[in-house]
């Protein structure tokens, strides 16, 4: 276990680093100067030659490269030019809106495809199996940026439950509150969630038929144990080797993905944070948010390599 542990940290420091000289690259990429793109065609020369020397233009690209990565290393950000503050306090501050709702969207398309995916696996080629799949598949083919202003119209429009858009803050000095907070990102969850758990209630349902046809699983219905117990205590956990690997994918989806509902519904998150910053053409910010979702995949996908350790015990076997 130790060795495949430290092999995967291996290759998450190596992918790390590729992603931030790709990042780095395709922003060096960009055609024409980086000042004259943020400062626009009618900008002077002089604002121009100043900007590029606030930014570091001036110096080679590889030194520009260290220096940013080392000033990474240290906690160290650069000034956002359309903000004028670290990109650090700013991807800070809207990720106490972004992680939380990627949390809540996971939790709920992970309650919903395990139950969905096991509950038409035990009932294979019949009337809920049918009924499962015919939903899954519509919530596949519905952009999450439709349900998300169909929600709005039903339950803030019409209902009135919720708030339509914006997000109140988890203080309540401010106004908002825990309850208020959860609320705001409760419909935003919800439509990043659908689309999500209906992929995942696929795979789910396909891994679990795949384990159910195991000698085990008639070993252990043999032995006593009721077709439930069977279903969530061994087969479920059996088959949770291509379910991490989707679950995996989607967080990082859920995290990176979520631009346009953040924007639908007005939410301060990172990623209206960085459809702002490419709006404002601030490309030291443009590039730390994208260097940090990047990142945030990479560890997650690390996270799951090391539930493969924990939940297949062939991997230890074969490590040894």
């Amino acid at each position: 276990m130790g060795l495949y542990l430290l092999r995967r940290a291996l290759s998450f420091a190596l992918t790390l680093v590729l992603a931030s000289a790709v990042v780095f690259a395709v922003l060096e990429l960009l055609p024409g100067n980086a000042a004259e793109v943020i400062l626009g065609d009618t900008a002077t020369p002089e604002a121009v030659a100043a900007l590029q020397q606030k930014l570091g233009l001036d110096r080679p690209p590889l030194t520009r490269y260290l220096d940013w990565v080392g000033g990474l290393l240290r906690g160290q950000t650069a000034l956002s030019t359309s903000y004028d503050t670290p990109t650090w306090d700013l991807i800070v501050e809207r990720m106490a809106v972004s992680l939380p709702l990627s949390m809540m969207a996971m939790l709920l398309t992970v309650a919903l495809a395990l139950s969905l995916g096991v509950f038409a696996a035990s009932r294979h080629n019949r009337f809920g199996d049918v009924g499962v799949m015919a939903a899954s598949q519509v919530g596949v083919a519905i952009p999450n940026f439709w349900l998300a202003i169909l929600l709005i119209l039903v339950f803030a429009v019409q209902l009135q439950w919720v708030s339509a858009g914006g997000f109140p803050g988890w203080s309540e000095d401010d106004g908002g509150g825990v309850w208020e907070g959860i609320k705001a990102l409760l419909l935003p969850a919800v439509a990043l969630a659908a689309v999500q758990a209906a992929i995942l209630a696929r795979v789910t349902r396909s891994a679990v038929l795949d384990v159910m046809r195991e000698d085990f699983v008639r070993t252990a219905r043999a032995k006593g144990l009721s077709r439930r117990a069977v279903l969530w205590q061994h087969v479920l956990r059996n088959a949770m080797i291509p379910v991490l690997t989707v679950m995996g994918l989607q967080f990082g989806n859920l995290i990176t993905g979520a631009i346009v509902v953040e924007n639908v519904f007005v939410l301060p998150g990172i990623g209206r944070l960085v459809f702002q910053a490419i709006a404002n053409r601030d490309l030291v910010l443009v590039r730390d948010v994208v260097l940090l979702l990047a990142a945030s995949v990479i560890v997650i996908n690390l996270l799951v390599d090391v539930l493969y350790v924990l939940v297949d015990p062939r991997l230890k076997v074969a490590d040894a």
